[in-house]
């Protein structure tokens, strides 16, 4: 895909970007070599090769699920303007 300057002035534009012309040159260059890359990774053959989660095969440690924190619920609701059943009484913001 070729990338021209009046791509690049309009994909600024889109982006309420403010370029001038001679950075829209520069970035013709970047996204013309950026491009190439994506289509040469196309190129590659990539059938029978499982998709990675992670690339290391690493396992995430788990610490203990363990309660570190009494229950304050009566104490943070006792200053709150308006409470019902446990629950924090807040606005209607929708209609």
């Amino acid at each position: 895909m070729a990338i021209e300057h009046a791509d690049v002035l309009r994909a600024a534009h889109l982006a309420r970007i403010s370029i001038d012309n001679a950075d829209a040159d520069r970035y013709v260059g970047d996204l013309t070599r950026i491009l190439s890359m994506v289509d040469r990774l196309q190129e590659i053959d990539t059938d029978g090769v499982q998709p990675l989660s992670h690339p290391l095969d690493a396992t995430q440690p788990l610490r203990a699920d363990e309660v570190t924190e009494s229950d304050q619920r009566d104490q943070f609701q006792a200053v709150a303007p308006e409470v019902a059943k446990g629950l924090y009484l807040v606005p209607r913001v929708v209609e």
